[in-house]
């Protein structure tokens, strides 16, 4: 309160510098002292102040003049009449007429003229809060009758836009082409429209007596979703079966939080029928299956007879007739590849591939696709190593050709991307009756951004670098994998190489000895 600005006027000029000589030593910063009073309301028609003090008697007006003009300015300030006491009539009469706030005789006491100082800042920042709380409360009022005058108007007009906004919303869930159902966290059905009736061949009551996991058909628990998943989430590859027809009905449901904030979570689903996609997929996949298919015979005619050229079964060629039909044996033999990939894709995708599983010693399978591989690793004069952390006589239960497959495509591409005179270590190990069959290199690496994207289909390298591959073989390996009940994966740090592993559980069916050995080759 001492920082309040304070007007004082008196003509006697020792009283002013008493008076200044006062306040400095109490801190009142923000005061201005005048002797003429008609300078001191100059100033104040601009500068708003928090306490006035005047003397009484002066020359060319006297205190209760310049304290009624003061008092037209600012009704609500302080005001403060320094009299003498043969004056105490005049200031009294001045409480009545002026609203003065208080006089002081002179000689005053300094502690008492101090404290009224305060007292009347005080009271003038209060009578000014008060002031500003009644405008506040006059305009609430006024802004209350208005509002009470226009209410029902209000009223009608939100309530004819509620009625018309729920009337779309019912046209939305009564005749959406999608199936809408409404439920609760725990997944218990709540209210479901028409197309949710014959998606599931029952009515709205005795769908509405069961539960989400008894209807929907998924490998994934949908009620876990609701717990672990995000407000919004979405589920795939499910199943329900239509009591009508008997047959099951492939769907995708979205699920979205209509109360994040209840203390039981209401959730809408929305149950999307995919019957048409798939069959548009299983049209898809049968006309690749057969184009490729077909295309394979005039591709391997093609080969032959380039080898009959080559080995010269028709006759001699030059080198430059050489070069150019191993060029196109070379071609061909690759567009062969690509076609037996996607044939392969196709039988997994469509679940058409029988795994044929058999006891087979795993070592041996090693052993054997490393010497197929190991020329080539010599090519680019590469360290290849295989480190056997297993029985020599270990045997698993799977598919042979299919797990030879996914070794020769991770060893095989570790020998691409590896630098000449780089390093491949290939580790295989047991844990119990599960394999686990490791290929790390010294490589280039591969950028973080990249790796949940290397097992999708036709992935070709890195942002950094593409390959000329089909894109195929590691989403084959994790179909491949996957098939086994297994888990395949990468870890990998640019500049420093790569670390590819696949996990095969619960297959290892013999290990008799319990020696383990280590051979680098």
């Amino acid at each position: 309160m001492k920082n309040g600005n304070i007007v004082v006027v008196d003509d006697d000029e020792t009283l002013i510098s008493t008076l200044k000589t006062l306040f400095y030593l109490e801190d009142f910063t923000n005061a201005e002292f005048f002797t003429e009073p008609e300078l001191a309301l100059e100033y104040l028609k601009d500068n708003p102040p928090d306490l006035i003090m005047s003397d009484f008697v002066m020359p060319k007006m006297n205190g209760l003049e310049f304290l009624s003009k003061a008092n037209d300015l600012y009704p609500e300030v302080s005001k403060i009449l320094l009299t003498g006491y043969a004056d105490k009539e005049n200031a009294i009469r001045a409480i009545n007429e002026v609203g003065l706030y208080k006089y002081i005789t002179k000689p005053w006491e300094n502690d008492d003229l101090v404290l009224s100082v305060k007292n009347g800042i005080e009271r003038s920042y209060l009578l000014s809060e008060l002031r500003q709380k009644i405008v506040e409360l006059e305009d609430a009022k006024k802004q209350l009758e208005d509002y009470s005058h226009n209410l029902e108007n209000i009223v009608a007009e939100r309530t004819a836009d509620l009625s018309e906004s729920n009337a779309k919303l019912q046209g939305i869930f009564a005749n959406c082409a999608d199936g809408i159902i409404l439920t609760d966290e725990k997944g218990n059905i709540e209210q479901v429209n028409q197309t949710c009736e014959n998606l599931f061949g029952l009515s709205e009551n005795n769908i509405k007596n069961n539960n989400l996991s008894k209807l929907i058909l998924s490998k994934k628990n949908i009620l876990e979703s609701f717990k672990t998943e995000d407000n919004d989430f979405f589920v795939r590859d499910c199943k329900i079966y239509n009591t009508v027809s008997e047959k099951e009905i492939p769907i995708d449901i979205s699920f979205a939080c209509i109360s994040e904030d209840a203390v039981i979570k209401k959730y809408v689903g929305v149950i999307h029928d995919i019957t048409e996609q798939k069959e548009a997929d299983k049209l898809r996949d049968d006309f690749i299956a057969t184009l490729t298919h077909d295309l394979r015979t005039p591709l391997l005619a093609a080969i032959q007879t380039l080898k009959f050229f080559l080995d010269g079964s028709i006759g001699e060629i030059t080198e430059k007739q050489r070069l150019l039909l191993s060029t196109m044996k070379k071609s061909n033999e690759d567009l062969l590849g690509l076609v037996n990939a996607l044939l392969e894709i196709y039988k997994y995708d469509a679940s058409k591939l029988n795994l044929c599983k058999t006891e087979f010693n795993f070592k041996s399978l090693v052993e054997q696709t490393y010497a197929e591989l190991k020329p080539l690793a010599d090519t680019k004069h590469i360290d290849f190593k295989v480190n056997y952390d297993i029985d020599d006589d270990t045997k698993i239960c799977a598919d042979r050709s299919e797990i030879r497959r996914v070794i020769c495509n991770l060893c095989g591409n570790a020998i691409n991307y590896t630098n000449n005179n780089g390093e491949i270590n290939v580790t295989v190990k047991s844990q119990a009756k599960d394999l686990i069959f490791t290929v790390q290199d010294n490589g280039n690496g591969i950028p973080q951004e990249d790796i949940p994207n290397l097992f999708n289909r036709f992935s070709q390298g890195t942002s950094k670098k593409r390959s000329t591959g089909t894109g195929l073989g590691l989403y084959l390996s994790r179909q491949i994998i996957e098939a086994h009940n297994g888990k395949i994966w990468l870890e990998s740090k640019l500049n420093k190489g790569s670390e590819f592993s696949f996990l095969l559980t619960d297959v290892i069916v013999k290990n008799e000895n319990n020696k383990k050995i280590i051979i680098n080759k």
